[in-house]
C-alpha cells in the first residue's frame, strides 16, 4: 500500500505564504520497454523515450540512483537514446508503473503515490500541445479556470497575468499561440503547468529547437523558480551551452540507461581530470564528458538484460522493491462536472469560430451545395430523380463532415495531457464537444436544406420542410459522432480517414438503394441495419410520399392516364409505414448517442493508460 509523502520543512516565500518542498529520489531503478502487440501499435501505445517497441523486451533504465532536492535546478543529460525522457516520465509519475522491474521512486523518503503526486507537480513534455487559435492570455486563463479550485473569471485572469509577467509574455498576451515564436510558445506550455503553482516542475527538452538566447532565458527563469520559490525543478537537455551550464546545480549524466555521473559540473571536471582527460580550450565540459563517457564508470553495477535485473532483485536479502503504485482513489477535481462542461464548451467555441476552414468554409459549403444541387434537380417530379436526389444528399452530408477529423485528433493530444494532470473529466470533454456541435451543425443543416428543398420542389408544406431539415441535422450529428468515435480510436489522420471513408462507402452500399434488403446475402444483412444511410433515406421517402398527400400523388401511369403507382403504394412496396417517420428518427438519435458513448469509452481507455 502506497504512503503519502509528507512535505519537507517549509520556508516563507511570496508574501508570507508557506510552500511545501519535495525531494525526488530513485534507488536502483530499472525500467523495461515490453514488446508491443498489434493492438497497442494501432492505439498508439508504447513506452517513453529511449526507443520504439520491438519484438522483445528492452531495458531503458539500468539501476538508476539519483536525487533532485528542493530549491535546486537539476538537469538530466546524455546522448540521444540514453533514457532521459523515460527517467523524467518516471519521476513525473506518468510512466507505466508495471514496467518498473527493480528499484523505487521516493518523494521525501516515501514511496511515490503517482496519482497524488501529479496534483502537486507539473510535467511539460517536449512537444507543445496547445490550441493555436487561442491567444496566449486565453490559454493561461482557461488552464487556470480548470486547475484552480474556485477560480472564477476575475481570479483566473489575475493568475494568468501574474504568470505572463513572470514568464515575460506580456507583450504577446493578445497574440494567438500559433503566431508567436518558438521560445514564447514554449513559455506558454510551461505557464500552463505553472498555473496551479506546483511544488515540483519537470520539463522535457525545454530548450529544444530554440536559439541560444531564448534557451538561456528559459533556463534562467527555471533557476529563479527553484531558488526563489523553493521548487524542485528537473529538466532534460541535450547539449547545453557554457552559460546554461553555470545555472545548473547538478547534472545526472546518462548513457545507455545507466548513470555515469551524478553531481555538480565542477565534480564532473574533477572526475575527468582524475581519469587522465584534459578538457580542450573552448570545449564544453559536458559535451567532452559525453564524448569520453566510456571512461566514466557507472555509479552502480549495470546489468545487461531484463532477466538479470529481476533475478538480481529477487536474490537480495531485503524486501523486494515496490514499483510506482497505481491510482488507488479518484483525485479531486477543481470544478464540478457542469462547470467543466461550460468552460470546455466556451474554449471549443472560440477554437471553432477562429478556424475558417471549420466554420466559415463549412457554412459557405452548405449554402452553395444547397443552391447547386437545387438547380441540378430543379423541379424534379419523377420518382427516379427524387430518389437520386435523396441518395446524393445523404452522400454529401455524411462525407462532408470529415473536415472535423484533424481538429478531433489535435484535441485528443491535449485531452490526454490535461486529463492526466487531473484538470477535468473525460466525460466532461465528450459532453462539451457534442454540445458545441449541436447549434453549429443546425445552422449548417438549415443553410443546406432551405434552398435545396424548395428548388427541387419537394412537398410544399412547412411541417414536411421542418422534418426534412431535422433529418439533415440528425444525419450531420450522426456523421460528426461517427468521426469523433474513430478519431478517438485511430492512431493518426491517415488511418482514421481511410477507415471512415471505407465504412461510409460500405454503409451506402448496404443502404437499400443499390441492393434491396431482401436481396442482400444473409451473412451481410447486419450491415443493412447498422448503415447510416438506411434510416434517413427511409425517413426522406416517408416524409415525401407518406400521409394523405402520398396517396393522392401518382408516380407512374400507363396508357390512358391510369395511375399504377402512388406514394402509398411505393411505401408498401418498400416495406415502409407511416409510423417509421418517428421510429427512424429515434434510431438516428440512437446512433448519435451510441457513437458518442463509444468515443467516451475509447478516450477514457487512452487517458486511463496515461494516468496509470
Amino acid at each position: 500500500m502506497s504512503t503519502v509523502a509528507p512535505p519537507m520543512s517549509v520556508g516563507k516565500v511570496g508574501g508570507g505564504r508557506r510552500r511545501p518542498r519535495y525531494r525526488l529520489e530513485t534507488r536502483g531503478l530499472s525500467y523495461v520497454l515490453p514488446a508491443r502487440g498489434a493492438v497497442a501499435r494501432f492505439l498508439g501505445g508504447g513506452g517513453g523515450g529511449g526507443g520504439g517497441g520491438g519484438g522483445e523486451e528492452r531495458l531503458l533504465l539500468r539501476g538508476v540512483t539519483c536525487e533532485a532536492p528542493a530549491g535546486e535546478l537539476v538537469a538530466i543529460v546524455g546522448p540521444s537514446g540514453a533514457g532521459k525522457t523515460t527517467l523524467l516520465s518516471v519521476l513525473a509519475g506518468s510512466a507505466d508503473p508495471g514496467r518498473v522491474v527493480a528499484g523505487e521512486v521516493l518523494v521525501n523518503g516515501c514511496r511515490m503515490d503517482a496519482a497524488r503526486f501529479r496534483r502537486v507537480s507539473g510535467h511539460v513534455p517536449q512537444d507543445d500541445a496547445l490550441f493555436p487559435m487561442l491567444t496566449v492570455e486565453e490559454s493561461l486563463v482557461y488552464s487556470a479556470r480548470l486547475r484552480l479550485r474556485g477560480a472564477g473569471g476575475a481570479a483566473a485572469v489575475e493568475r494568468a497575468r501574474e504568470l505572463m509577467a513572470e514568464l515575460g509574455l506580456r507583450h504577446v498576451a493578445g497574440s494567438r499561440v500559433g503566431r508567436v515564436s518558438g521560445g514564447e510558445r514554449r513559455r506558454v506550455s510551461i505557464g500552463i503547468d505553472l498555473v496551479h503553482d506546483p511544488a515540483v516542475l519537470l520539463l522535457d527538452e525545454p530548450t529544444s529547437g530554440l536559439d541560444s538566447g531564448s534557451a538561456l532565458h528559459i533556463v534562467k527563469m527555471l533557476r529563479d523558480m527553484a531558488t526563489a520559490h523553493g521548487k524542485t525543478v528537473v529538466l532534460t537537455i541535450h547539449q547545453p551551452g557554457f552559460r546554461i551550464l553555470e545555472l545548473l546545480d547538478r547534472v545526472v549524466l546518462l548513457a545507455d540507461g545507466a548513470v555515469h555521473h551524478h553531481g555538480s559540473i565542477s565534480f564532473l571536471e574533477e572526475r575527468l581530470a582524475a581519469s587522465g582527460h584534459g578538457i580542450p580550450p573552448h570545449v564544453n565540459v559536458l559535451e567532452y564528458a559525453m564524448e569520453c563517457i566510456d571512461t566514466l564508470k557507472p555509479d552502480v553495477v549495470v546489468v545487461s538484460s531484463v532477466t538479470a535485473v529481476t533475478t538480481a532483485d529477487t536474490n537480495r536479502g531485503d524486501t523486494a522493491p515496490v514499483p510506482v503504485p497505481t491510482l488507488r482513489r479518484r483525485a479531486a477535481y477543481a470544478n464540478s462536472q457542469a462547470a467543466e462542461v461550460c468552460i470546455l464548451s466556451a474554449r471549443f467555441v472560440k477554437t471553432v469560430l477562429r478556424t475558417p476552414q471549420l466554420f466559415a468554409a463549412r457554412m459557405a459549403q452548405s449554402l452553395l451545395a444547397g443552391v447547386f444541387l437545387g438547380t441540378i434537380f430543379l423541379g424534379a417530379a419523377d420518382l427516379q430523380s427524387r430518389l437520386g436526389f435523396f441518395a446524393f444528399t445523404l452522400t454529401f452530408v455524411l462525407s462532408s463532415t470529415t473536415e472535423g477529423l484533424p481538429v478531433f485528433l489535435q484535441e485528443r493530444r491535449i485531452l490526454e495531457r490535461e486529463t492526466s494532470r487531473g484538470a477535468y473529466r473525460v466525460s466532461s470533454y465528450v459532453a462539451s464537444n457534442a454540445a458545441v456541435f449541436l447549434p453549429f451543425l443546425l445552422a449548417s443543416a438549415l443553410l443546406y436544406a432551405t434552398p435545396v428543398y424548395w428548388l427541387v420542389g419537394l412537398a410544399r408544406e412547412p411541417a414536411r420542410f421542418a422534418y426534412f431539415s431535422l433529418v439533415v441535422w440528425l444525419v450531420m450529428l450522426t456523421a460528426n459522432s461517427f468521426v469523433a468515435c474513430f478519431s478517438a480510436l485511430a492512431p493518426n489522420y491517415i488511418v482514421a480517414n481511410s477507415v471512415i471513408a471505407g465504412l461510409i462507402g460500405c454503409f451506402f452500399l448496404f443502404s437499400g438503394y443499390f441492393v434491396a434488403s431482401k436481396n442482400i446475402p444473409r451473412y451481410w444483412v447486419f450491415m443493412h441495419y447498422v448503415s447510416l444511410f438506411k434510416y434517413p433515406f427511409e425517413a426522406f421517402l416517408v416524409n415525401e410520399y407518406g400521409g394523405d398527400r402520398g396517396g393522392r400523388e401518382c408516380l407512374a401511369k400507363v396508357g390512358g392516364g391510369l395511375c399504377v403507382l402512388d406514394g402509398a403504394a411505393l411505401l408498401r412496396q418498400q416495406g415502409m409505414r407511416e409510423s417509421m417517420r418517428w421510429s427512424n428518427l429515434a434510431v438516428m438519435l440512437g446512433f448519435v448517442v451510441g457513437y458518442r458513448v463509444l468515443c467516451f469509452v475509447f478516450l477514457w481507455f487512452r487517458c486511463h493508460r496515461m494516468r496509470r
